[in-house]
């Protein structure tokens, strides 16, 4: 009698994995429409047959409030007021602190690296300032070439230099430029 052993295992395993997904039921005109997200605002809360975690259909609760004043509450005579809609949670807090901090932790990391840019550009400006001082005083300067000999730098070599020196300062002593996206 293995058989209906395997039909009893494949029965409870179907019922719990039916019991583990979350499905939302709702009328759509003729039709009804299953889905694991809940129904779209429009959808008027009538139409909404079973909500996840819930086996039977759905009874309208009692409203926990009166209708507000000058409220226009259409009804036939002798027949109940109809019930309000029960305000469905727009917004999970957990998922807005999650959003919040993540915003904020994205914030902090591009203040950090702001500071980071502004800090190396503020270190480059420094050195280009000195070493266009260093061009400017008139004292012999040597470098070295790719054999690792040391030349002594001539007047055109001293001129490209200072040129490089002053694109350098005005690039990076001036304010910070802004980026594509208007952020500075």
């Amino acid at each position: 009698m293995p058989s209906w052993r395997a039909t009893f295992v494949t029965g409870l395993l179907l019922a719990a994995c039916s019991a583990a997904t979350a499905q939302w039921v709702w009328k759509e005109g003729d039709r009804r429409v299953f889905s694991d997200t809940a129904p779209p605002a429009s959808v008027p809360d009538k139409n909404i047959v079973k909500r996840p975690g819930a086996g039977a259909p759905l009874v309208a609760p009692a409203p926990a409030t009166a209708p507000a004043e000058g409220a226009a509450v259409a009804a036939a005579p002798g027949a109940a007021p109809a019930a309000a809609a029960p305000k469905l949670p727009t917004v999970d807090k957990e998922l807005e602190a999650k959003k919040k901090q993540a915003e904020q932790a994205d914030e902090a990391r591009k203040k950090a690296e702001e500071q980071r840019v502004a800090q190396a550009r503020a270190e480059t400006c420094a050195q280009a300032r000195k070493a266009k001082a260093t061009m400017d005083s008139g004292v012999r300067l040597a470098t070295t070439n790719a054999k690792g000999e040391r030349e002594i730098m001539d007047d055109k070599a001293r001129a490209t230099e200072a040129q490089r020196m002053d694109s350098i300062i005005r690039s990076d002593c001036g304010p910070m430029p802004k980026t594509a996206s208007g952020i500075q």
